[in-house]
């Protein structure tokens, strides 16, 4: 999942405030780097493990949610 894809959504995938509720070009940076917090459809708060090879981040609504595969194999 890229960064875009975790804060597309109606809410910020790391503050968890509405988009349209100023800018968030810190949120963006930082999710570039962590997992979101926030699910980006209902601002539900995740369920966030991270682990060695990456992370995964499960919405009590909308299931799991994990980091789009980097590698073009």
């Amino acid at each position: 999942m890229t960064e875009e894809e975790v804060v597309a959504g109606t809410y910020c995938g790391r503050c968890g405030r509405e988009l349209t509720d100023g800018g968030h070009e810190d949120c963006r940076r930082a999710l570039a780097l962590e997992p979101p917090r926030y699910c980006a459809d209902c601002r539900r708060r995740m369920v966030v493990q991270v682990h060695p090879m990456g992370w995964t981040a499960r919405c009590s609504v909308h299931g799991v949610l994990e980091p789009a595969s980097e590698d073009p194999r």
